[in-house]
């Protein structure tokens, strides 16, 4: 990913940063698996749930993962403790104030996402980029009422998404 964004987007030296810092919101099955593969890439993610027990579930599935990949030698065991020392747990969607890239993955539902997606455009950088994990809703229905609508994207990641290659 990171080639992808340093080589493509004409992206000033603090925004270049920012994208090394990535939002995850939502950390269900696609949100977990989303942060499970940027830090591995080298991203630090701030993973993000309302729910405690959900945060707490997604880390204990991406270290069983990690443990998986090393037992079959994908990864080594450094890896997997660089890319833990990645990952941020939160609560709050405050915490991707200062991120380069949101990938929103919450639940198929349009309200849920729509004020994920206002709130995200109130507190973020007029140059981060608001991406969702959708694979039902307009991208343009939910950039329509946003001050960044150049900024809203689709990404959508086929699950298990540690696995399967495709966005």
């Amino acid at each position: 990913m990171y080639w992808w964004w340093r080589g493509k987007c004409n992206v000033n030296r603090e925004n270049l940063m920012r994208m090394n810092s990535i939002g995850v919101m939502g950390a269900g099955t696609m949100g977990s698996g989303i942060a499970h593969v940027a830090i591995l890439s080298g991203f630090k993610v701030h993973l993000i749930d309302l729910n405690p027990k959900i945060l707490d579930s997604a880390l204990h599935s991406i270290r069983k993962n990690m443990d998986r990949q090393v037992t079959k030698n994908k990864i080594t065991e450094n890896d997997k403790t660089m890319a833990l020392d990645n990952l941020i747990l939160s609560p709050s969607i405050k915490d991707c104030k200062n991120k380069g890239l949101i990938i929103e993955a919450v639940s198929e539902n349009y309200g849920i996402k729509s004020k994920i997606f206002k709130e995200l455009d109130s507190i973020c950088s007029p140059e981060t980029i608001l991406s969702s994990n959708t694979s039902s809703i307009s991208i343009s229905s939910l950039a329509k009422n946003l001050m960044r609508k150049d900024k809203v994207i689709g990404m959508h990641f086929m699950n298990p998404v540690p696995i399967m290659k495709l966005v």
